[in-house]
């Protein structure tokens, strides 16, 4: 059987092809270079010499809510529905999830050497795993146990909770940036574009030059020893480990923290060096619930697309619970 499985954020659609339970063949697209997800898949199909008829069945893993025929993808242009979509493609069905979903069920598949420590912790094997990750925006999951042994991955919106705000100096952030955009999620900090947002709204309060102009070159200047982004880039960590905090909270998952996505990777050394874990358990009477909590970052080069492929082998063994 031929399977295709998709991970598709907000610049990048990542996609593979699911045989014998394994990914294979991976090809990453830039979606502003496609009018359609119909288009990028012709031409991933067409890279490594498949053609559409062979497909049996895709999954796609996506950026946003999932529900209805109807799919609008949340960082990018593409729209997708079920019904055309399979017509184009000649599929009787398409298993659409959301992104994080799949995330959290590519947590199941990490091999060796693909995990670096945090925070030190005994994972509790019967509670849930929260699956958070900055990217292009910010995902969040939980991944559940079953009683047969199993994981579900349960979606959420969680990267559009409220930031969390627990200093002075946050609420005066948190204040300019009210009044640019209205409702301040964490997103609007805990992203690519959040960190850079975070770098102009700290340069206006502070009456500093504004120098840098992409994330990257916030994140570059940190690491080279500029200690004002550097204060920039620690400000992103700490808010990331209050926004964390929060949700293992919410979702009781004392099995364990898995920082994913694009951006955390890059700086691990100075992560671990942040103030990630003060804030991460910075809950007051609540503080004790992160004694045991482990945190991970996550290293693996494809985790989304294992998880599509794992959620779509599901379905096809009739073991899937929804997602």
């Amino acid at each position: 059987m031929t399977a295709l499985v998709g991970d598709i954020g907000g610049t990048n659609a990542r996609f593979a092809l699911w045989r014998g339970q394994q990914i294979e063949s991976v090809r990453v697209l830039p979606t502003i270079d496609y009018p359609r997800p119909e288009d990028a898949i012709r031409a991933y199909l067409q890279s490594v010499g498949q053609g559409v008829d062979d497909l049996h069945a895709v999954c796609l893993a996506c950026a946003g809510p999932v529900s209805g025929d109807e799919f609008i993808f949340t960082n990018n242009h593409w729209r997708l529905s079920r019904k055309a979509f399979c017509e184009n493609l000649g599929l009787s069905d398409l298993l659409l999830i959301n992104d994080f979903s799949a995330m959290a069920l590519g947590m199941t598949r990490l091999r060796d050497g693909e995990l670096i420590e945090i925070c030190e912790g005994q994972s509790d094997a019967g509670r849930a795993r929260l699956v958070i990750g900055p990217g292009t925006g910010l995902g969040v999951a939980t991944l559940l146990p079953s009683q047969d042994g199993g994981w579900r991955a349960l979606p959420g919106e969680g990267g559009h909770i409220c930031l969390p705000i627990g200093t002075a100096r946050e609420a005066a952030l948190w204040a300019r940036l009210h009044e640019k955009l209205g409702h301040v999620n964490a997103e609007a900090i805990l992203s690519g574009g959040g960190l850079l947002e975070l770098y102009r709204t700290s340069c206006a309060l502070d009456g500093e030059p504004l120098k840098l102009t992409t994330p990257a070159e916030v994140t570059a200047a940190a690491l080279a020893g500029d200690a004002y982004a550097a204060a920039v880039l620690e400000q992103f960590c700490v808010w990331l480990g209050r926004t964390a905090g929060d949700n293992v909270l919410t979702t009781g998952a004392q099995g364990g923290v898995y920082i994913a996505g694009g951006i955390v990777p890059r700086f691990v050394e100075f992560f671990m060096r942040s103030g990630f874990r003060q804030s991460f358990r910075d809950k007051g009477g609540m503080s004790r619930y992160f004694d045991k909590v482990p945190v991970w970052v996550v290293t693996a080069e494809y985790p989304g697309l294992e998880g599509a492929g794992v959620a779509l082998q599901q379905l096809l063994e009739g073991t899937s619970s929804g997602y």
